[in-house]
């Protein structure tokens, strides 16, 4: 019998576990977003990584080779885009790549750089997560039993949100360049559309809307900034 065979067990998928033995690395510069993402790997069992731009995900891949990377198309250096491009054009390929916004206008941009697939924000279905994943691995790294598809849904710790809108706040009260607003809008957007913050995300549409129109947005900026302060200065939810 081979000695190491009781631990190697311990790394195989199960039904309960079925990515139990990956690493998934997350390019995301969401605090919120990364929070589920954990929360996701933790109850499939897999691993988790991250980076919160291209540059630092460059510098991972540069050392560790994970089974499934996961990349925001929106990050604060450029776009996912072009780091799905790298990885699977790489060779050899660099496991699963998956892309994940929270606009659905990108899932076209994602495949045709080469994503396997495209997760859409928010993703708080376990069910919906591990299958996006196990249908892109090979078949002998899929579990061999039948498992049941949860039904539960993860979600993320609020203390999390409140330091993307700090983040948020901060950049939009140094940095008022065009392409850096239009940055933080679609930033803002994504993590209020995942906690459900229906007034924040359509304040960071508007924001967002103005700028590919061209249009002057001083004012729907100011107000975009007002609501961010408007929830910081409320007590955390902890």
């Amino acid at each position: 019998m081979d000695e190491f065979a009781p631990y190697a067990a311990h790394s195989m998928p199960t039904a309960q576990r079925p990515l139990l033995g990956l690493t998934v690395l997350v390019v995301e510069d969401s605090r919120f977003a990364c929070d589920a993402m954990r929360l996701l790997c933790l109850r499939s069992g897999a691993r988790i990584r991250r980076a919160d731009c291209l540059a630092s995900a460059r510098r991972h891949l540069q050392i560790y080779r994970p089974s499934v990377v996961i990349i925001d198309m929106g990050l604060p250096d450029g776009s996912g885009a072009e780091l799905i491009e790298e990885l699977t054009k790489a060779q050899p390929h660099n496991g699963v790549v998956l892309a994940t916004s929270g606009d659905l206008f990108a899932e076209d941009e994602a495949i045709a750089a080469g994503a396997d697939g495209f997760l859409a924000k928010p993703l708080d279905s376990l069910g919906s997560f591990q299958q996006a994943i196990l249908s892109r691995l090979p078949h002998d790294q899929r579990p061999s039993m039948p498992r049941v598809v949860p039904e539960e849904a993860i979600t993320p710790d609020p203390v999390a949100y409140r330091d993307d809108l700090c983040h948020a706040a901060d950049t939009l009260q140094t940095n008022h360049q065009s392409q850096v607003i239009n940055y933080v809008a679609k930033f803002l957007s994504g993590i209020a559309m995942s906690a459900k913050d229906t007034p924040l995300h359509m304040a960071a549409q508007a924001v967002a809307k103005a700028h590919n129109e061209g249009a002057r947005s001083e004012a729907v900026v100011a107000r975009l900034s007002e609501m961010v302060q408007a929830r910081l200065a409320q007590e955390p939810v902890i």
